[in-house]
């Protein structure tokens, strides 16, 4: 392949991840009261961090590196839980959490497999479910302009939201290939340019930022250690890792190359080392991202060196305060609508994969029916457990952890202690024996 159409491929793969690669810094920035200056370094650092995780998985050495075509980003299973930890114990244990959150997963990817039986679909599917229901009031609020904006709900802003979420709906329906696969992408930008005609966007931050900066450890400030913290995103890391060994399966069969133990410890201990630099210059944990996987499908092109160009250009990118700077003018209205689409998309995920698992059994439908109602009860009333001892808010506080803990226990009770129940919710197989 020439390097020309390399690096073409290369660049479809960035404009493929973009939309989602920026829109967490954006959203967690915007959460937690950033300004402009800082939202434009968060959003420059996650990119360059997205292309140093993509590169470290592209490159196969002897510990590190699964060795396949796989481009990587934050996860959308970190937002949530980032934008709750920073809400009530402050920035520096969000990234004192994700910190030693990598270097759990390091330490832990050579038996993860062994591990990975108490995070089957039941109970990833419930995680990821409990996730995407918790992240679609941000989308709301975004929608009205922001929760605390003094024209929160106007005419304007609710219709710049509904414009953005028409037009990616449009491009998704009446378009294929690329240029569905940016639909997210086209809806911002398109979003943006009209809330301009309505002097919903300001300028300054792109004309105020340098062309170029040097990315610095610790910007935001000394990490913090906070075990509830801790224990939160290191079930985040653990979904993580549950779904890219789907990806690391899924693009072993699409390029014939064979997946052992081995390969899959390496790419575990890439995601940690990513989140572990991540955390130390104030980004995210990084995981695969499968939008990627879908348009190396579609075009059929599986060299590595495509996506060594795209983890390179992401890097580059990262050194351009500027370039992340016009991805911060977007108005919140507009990312409201953009929201909107992708997080009920999460919600959507987690129950494709919990449908066949409820379909399976009724102790499978009982799992997920407390897990989800449990996590999600406590997403929306965070204060019911109040009266508990302290040691048990660890875990009762936050409802993606109370969720999670409560599908991994139900799992273990239901399907992992004592004999096999017979499948209630299949009587067409009893009637078959």
């Amino acid at each position: 392949m020439n390097n020309v159409k390399a690096a073409t491929l290369g660049i479809q793969h960035l404009l493929a991840m973009y939309a989602g690669a920026i829109l967490v810094p954006l959203i967690i920035g915007g959460a937690l009261g950033f300004d402009s200056t800082q939202m434009t370094y968060l959003v420059a650092i996650d990119i360059m961090m997205c292309g140093i995780a993509t590169l470290l998985q592209v490159m196969r050495g002897k510990a590190f590196g699964i060795g396949l075509p796989v481009v990587l980003g934050c996860t959308f299973t970190a937002v949530s839980p980032i934008i709750a930890i920073g809400s009530d114990k402050g920035i520096g244990a969000i990234y004192g959490a994700i910190i030693v959150s990598g270097l759990i997963v390091v330490l832990i990817s050579g038996f993860f497999g062994k591990l990975v039986k108490f995070f089957p679909p039941i109970v990833t599917g419930s995680v990821v479910t409990i996730i995407g229901i918790s992240l679609i009031p941000v989308a709301i609020n975004n929608m009205g302009g922001g929760q605390g904006a003094e024209d929160f709900g106007s005419a304007v802003n609710i219709s710049l939201a509904m414009i953005t979420l028409v037009f990616i709906l449009l491009i998704y329906r009446f378009t294929t290939g690329f240029t569905r696969a940016i639909s997210i992408l086209l809806g911002l930008v398109v979003g943006t340019i009209i809330a301009a005609f309505f002097g919903k966007v300001d300028f300054s931050p792109v004309t105020d930022a340098s062309w170029f900066h040097m990315v610095q450890p610790f910007y935001f400030g000394t990490p913090t250690l906070d075990i509830g913290a801790i224990i939160t995103m290191t079930l985040v890391a653990m979904v993580s890792l549950v779904e890219s060994t789907g990806v690391y399966y899924a693009l072993s069969d699409i390029t014939k190359k064979p997946v052992d133990s081995k390969d899959l410890s390496r790419g575990y201990r890439s995601e940690g080392l990513a989140s572990i630099i991540g955390g130390i210059f104030n980004a995210f944990p990084y995981t695969t991202f499968s939008q990627n996987v879908g348009l190396l499908k579609m075009t059929g092109v599986k060299e590595r060196k495509v996506i060594i160009i795209t983890g390179s250009l992401l890097v580059l990118l990262g050194f351009l305060p500027k370039v992340a700077a016009l991805t911060t003018i977007i108005p919140t209205a507009v990312l409201g609508g953009a929201m909107l689409a992708m997080f009920g998309m999460v919600v959507t995920q987690g129950i494709t994969m919990l449908a066949p698992e409820i379909m399976r059994s009724p102790e499978n439908a009982m799992i997920a029916a407390i897990a989800v109602g449990l996590g999600a009860g406590v997403v929306f009333v965070p204060n019911i457990f109040a009266v508990l001892p302290e040691w048990l808010s660890i875990l009762t506080s936050n409802g993606i952890v109370c969720g999670s803990v409560t599908a991994i226990v139900l799992n273990i009770l239901f399907n992992m202690i004592g004999p096999k129940k017979v499948d209630a919710l299949q009587p067409q197989m009893l009637e078959a024996e």
